[in-house]
């Protein structure tokens, strides 16, 4: 019923692929719940409704080999190396506890001496405020998904060429740059490293759950399977070819997360509409550009819509609509 899994992999696109088969590849036994633990060699991993053109310096990933994935997951992005672990709680809604999940997470760094607590949307912080782990999820037909980074050695140069978060963004959480609020859990203590930590949060996990069998990635998927997902997460298409062509472009930040607007416009009617979001609901992006789709290119008609997709993110949508300057 319960599950430590270890990949024995650092392919950020293998790794996203044998996460996402765990779970939706199969019947899970109602209310199990596995730990997945893994890392990646340098990568940034945007979030599924990200645009990646804003999120990553290309041209510097490029230089400094470093690959960029889109998961399934909402959130912002976050950089990945072999000096991060990453873990996921892959269960479904019987078994999906948050409270749970992420006092696995705090024991397992208490361990250490280190005192952490819950931030904001979807941060682990330390006592004074650093963060050190970004948390994300994804829910869909009852099985639900929880994943998130441990920082412990991260390259933060590297980190900082690469990701380009807006000054917005940074604005609202009252930082000047990516660097200035997060820290690496070895900076707090000597002795946390991968294995150290990887043993720490499979410890915590069977003192939370209960005993739990052990395998490793690839006992738990298809191999076919997962060479196909492999294959797309790898893509150039699923990574940047998310981004249209289109007419007029709008971004604003809300408490809970960014839009960006892209529209194709016709005859003064919104054709089509691509919304880009860090939002953690990642089906608001969607129900945003459902709404907007065939609406008169008109602030007070796209205000409406807003107020009309029933939804609590509507107000805040309608009021931004209505002060745009078209």
């Amino acid at each position: 019923m319960y599950s430590i899994v270890a990949s024995n992999s650092n392919d950020v696109y293998r790794n996203l692929a044998s996460e996402e088969l765990m779970l939706l590849g199969g019947a899970r036994a109602p209310g199990s719940v596995s730990l997945f633990l893994w890392q990646n060699a340098d990568t940034v991993v945007i979030g599924r409704n990200q645009n990646a053109w804003r999120e990553v310096n290309v041209p510097a990933a490029k230089e400094l080999g470093v690959s960029v994935a889109r998961r399934i997951t909402g959130g912002g992005a976050v950089f990945h190396d072999l000096r991060n672990l990453n873990f996921s709680f892959i269960t479904d809604d019987v078994g999906y506890d948050l409270p749970r999940q992420m006092s696995v997470i705090i024991r397992a760094v208490g361990a250490f001496g280190i005192q952490a607590q819950l931030s904001g949307r979807n941060d682990i912080v330390t006592a004074d405020g650093r963060k050190f782990s970004g948390n994300a999820f994804f829910f869909k037909g009852g099985k639900s998904l929880h994943h998130g980074t441990l920082l412990l050695g991260t390259d933060f140069e590297k980190m900082s060429r690469c990701l380009v978060p807006s000054a917005e963004k940074l604005s609202a959480k009252g930082v000047k740059s990516v660097r200035a609020r997060v820290t690496n859990l070895s900076e707090l203590s000597p002795d946390i490293n991968v294995k150290t930590l990887s043993g720490a949060l499979s410890d915590a996990f069977e003192k939370e759950y209960g005993s739990a069998a052990r395998f490793e990635a690839g006992e738990a998927t298809d191999p076919e399977a997962l060479e196909k997902l492999r294959a797309r997460n790898a893509s150039w298409e699923w990574n940047f070819g998310k981004t249209p062509e289109f007419d007029a472009s709008f971004s604003r930040r809300f408490p809970w997360g960014g839009v960006e607007l892209l529209l194709t416009l016709k005859d003064g009617v919104i054709e089509r509409c691509r919304v880009f979001s860090d939002a953690l609901d990642v089906c608001l992006p969607d129900d945003i550009g459902a709404a907007l789709a065939g609406c008169a290119f008109r602030p007070e008609s796209m205000a409406a819509r807003m107020r009309l997709m029933g939804r609590p993110e509507g107000a805040e949508l309608s009021g931004w609509m209505e002060s745009l300057g078209v």
